[in-house]
């Protein structure tokens, strides 16, 4: 069991009309990041001029969090299509508001 690697089960890179990065990346791994419970690893994040808008990411010690506007929140993971659904939503609410304010 130990020989077990992790496998990468989602990679997506894209830039938005407005020049934004989009960057998801999703690993099974064959134990959980303490201290979460399930069996992922991920980092989701969208950039805009060099600056981290929106982050949903795990690690070691911190377990599943993000970052939204230059602040960090626990996020309570439950599923990795609600994490997707919960990041692409928080990126579209900050490209929309970004829209508005030009």
């Amino acid at each position: 069991m130990d020989n077990i690697k992790a496998q990468l089960i989602h990679d997506f890179k894209g830039v938005t009309p407005e020049g934004g990065i989009v960057q998801m990346v999703i690993w099974k791994v064959p134990a959980p990041v303490p201290p979460t419970s399930h069996g992922f690893k991920y980092r989701l994040v969208y950039v805009m001029n060099g600056k981290r808008v929106v982050g949903y990411d795990n690690e070691r010690g911190k377990g599943d969090h993000c970052h939204l506007d230059g602040a960090e929140y626990t996020y309570e993971f439950s599923t990795l299509e609600q994490l997707i659904e919960d990041f692409i939503s928080e990126v579209e609410m900050r490209r929309k508001r970004r829209w508005k304010e030009s």
